[in-house]
C-alpha cells in the first residue's frame, strides 16, 4: 500500500511539474546548489589546511572551492543557470557519445559497430536536448516532470 501511495504521489507530481516546469527546475536546482556549496565549503576548508603540506595542491583545492561556492550560491538564487549547466555537461557527454561512436563505427569487430551507431545516435540526442536545456530552463523541467511521470506509473505497476 505504501508503493501504490508513492506511486500516485509521484504520478500527480510529475503532472505538475508538466504542467508548470519551472517548478521542477528550481528543488532540483536548490538542492543541486546546496549540494555544490558543501562541496565547495569542504574543498576550500582541505586547501587551506592543505597549503602547509603542499601549497600547489592546496591551492588547486582552494580554487576548485571557490567555483564550487559560486556555482552552489548561482544555482541556489538562479535556476537558469542550474539549467545552463546542465545543458553544458549533456552536450559534453553527447559529445564523448559521438566520439565513441564514431571509433566503434570505423572498428574491425562487428558487433561494436552497432554499438557505435546506437552511440552516435545517442550522442546526436543529446547534442540536441543539451542545447534545449541551455536556451530555456522549462525543457529541463519538462524532462524532471516526465520522469517522476515514468518513474511513478511504473512503480504503480511494479509487482512485489
Amino acid at each position: 500500500m505504501q508503493k501504490m501511495g508513492s506511486a500516485i504521489i509521484l504520478i500527480i507530481l510529475g503532472l505538475i511539474v508538466l504542467a508548470f516546469p519551472i517548478l521542477g527546475v528550481i528543488p532540483a536546482a536548490v538542492i543541486t546548489g546546496f549540494l555544490v556549496l558543501i562541496l565547495g565549503m569542504g574543498l576550500l576548508f582541505g586547501g587551506i589546511a592543505e597549503i602547509g603540506e603542499s601549497a600547489g595542491l592546496g591551492i588547486i583545492e582552494i580554487i576548485l572551492g571557490l567555483i564550487a561556492l559560486i556555482l552552489g550560491i548561482g544555482f541556489i538564487f538562479n535556476p537558469a543557470l542550474f539549467s545552463l549547466v546542465a545543458g553544458y555537461l549533456v552536450i559534453i557527454v553527447g559529445l564523448f557519445l559521438i566520439i565513441a561512436g564514431i571509433v566503434g563505427i570505423i572498428s574491425k569487430a562487428g558487433n561494436s559497430r552497432w554499438n557505435g551507431v546506437v552511440a552516435l545516435i545517442i550522442g546526436i540526442l543529446y547534442l540536441i536536448v543539451g542545447t534545449l536545456f541551455k536556451t530555456n530552463a522549462a525543457y529541463l523541467g519538462i524532462l524532471i516532470g516526465l520522469w517522476l511521470l515514468i518513474v511513478g506509473i511504473m512503480m504503480l505497476f511494479q509487482r512485489d
